[in-house]
C-alpha cells in the first residue's frame, strides 16, 4: 500500500448499512470499480461542485 498523500487527513465515518450498500451498488457501476473511500471522494467532489454552482446564483 502506498503511503498517504501529503496534506491529507484521515476521517472516520459511521454510516447506516443501507447507505454503505447503496455506495457499493453505485461504485460497481463505475468502469474502474473504485474503492469505497474513492467512491465517497468522487461523490463529495461532485456534490461540492454542484453546491458551489448553486451558491453563485
Amino acid at each position: 500500500m502506498a503511503p498517504p498523500k501529503k496534506d491529507t487527513e484521515a476521517l472516520t465515518l459511521r454510516l447506516p448499512r443501507e447507505m454503505i450498500e447503496a455506495i457499493d451498488d453505485r461504485r460497481r457501476r463505475e468502469v474502474d470499480v473504485p474503492t469505497r473511500p474513492e467512491m465517497i471522494r468522487r461523490a463529495l467532489v461532485q456534490w461540492l461542485s454542484m453546491t458551489d454552482d448553486v451558491a453563485k446564483q
